[in-house]
């Protein structure tokens, strides 16, 4: 491929991590005004109604990286509305990381769906409840990506890693840049109970909000990519037995499906990367 080419550098300017304000780093590409940046670019408010949703992307583009933001999802009843969150690619064989939140009836659990994508390729969905209301209060929900795995994390404890098994011929997402999305949109056809539950519009517009967007990342620009000072503590990061050990409790106590157990969708054995 092409972006083969791209070579990371470290730069040796001293530049502190970065946590930016929604105006100077984020633009704001549909929903004709339902997207807002307030509070002098410290909050970002996307929200739904039945004729639109809204959604924002980071200007940068970034390869390799640790990304947090806090949300907060949709209150009440959320039902048929889906809050994505993601970093992605460009092209047909694009790269993701993916949360989306799947609205619910009040009182019943969000899910909080999680996919990798690699080389246009996803079909890798672990879904989860969460073990607090995400509607209450923000939290912060961060992906940690290096060349050795992919770690999503909730208030910093990890719940799911795609490890880099390129050795075993399993594409792992390490040459195409990405940038971070957000959207809130309708997905009552499925979001909710398979879509048996629809969205209840006299309840818009829904509204869900974000803070304290950082970015420790390697900023991919021209097919270069320069790393902050400092970036050798995530960039090799890996998980201690510590992590791991909460990682293995939120998924034995909060998964909800996980691709690699679903012999239904893959009665020939589970994909490659679930057997390591």
């Amino acid at each position: 491929t092409p972006n083969n080419t791209l070579t990371v550098t470290t730069t040796t300017l001293f530049s502190p991590v970065f946590a930016g304000t929604f105006d100077t780093e984020f633009d704001i590409t549909w929903g004709d005004g339902r997207g807002k940046v307030l509070n002098n670019g410290g909050l970002l408010t996307l929200s739904l109604d039945r004729a639109s949703g809204s959604g924002f992307q980071t200007k940068k583009e970034y390869l390799f990286g640790k990304i947090d933001m806090q949300l907060k999802l949709v209150p009440g009843n959320s039902a048929g509305t889906v809050t994505a969150y993601y970093l992605k690619s460009k092209g047909d064989t694009w790269d993701e990381i993916d949360f989306e939140f799947l609205g619910n009836l009040t009182g019943d659990p969000y899910t909080m769906h999680t996919n990798v994508y690699t080389q246009g390729k996803g079909d890798r969905e672990q879904q989860f409840h969460l073990w607090f209301d995400p509607t209450a209060d923000f939290h912060t929900y961060s992906v940690l990506w290096n060349p050795h795995h992919i770690v999503f994390m909730v208030d910093d404890i990890p719940v799911r890693k795609f490890k880099n098994l390129q050795h075993i011929g399993v594409p792992y997402p390490k040459l195409q840049p990405m940038r971070l999305y957000s959207s809130l949109w309708n997905a009552d056809q499925w979001a909710t109970r398979g879509g048996l539950v629809k969205t209840d519009w006299s309840k818009a517009p829904f509204t869900a909000s974000y803070r304290n967007f950082r970015a420790d990342a390697c900023v991919s620009s021209g097919g270069k990519s320069s790393c902050p000072a400092g970036s050798t503590r995530w960039f090799s990061q890996r998980l201690d037995l510590t992590a791991e050990d909460k990682m293995k409790v939120v998924q034995r106590k909060y998964m909800v499906y996980n691709y690699c157990t679903d012999t239904k969708r893959f009665p020939q054995g589970a994909p490659k990367e679930c057997r390591h």
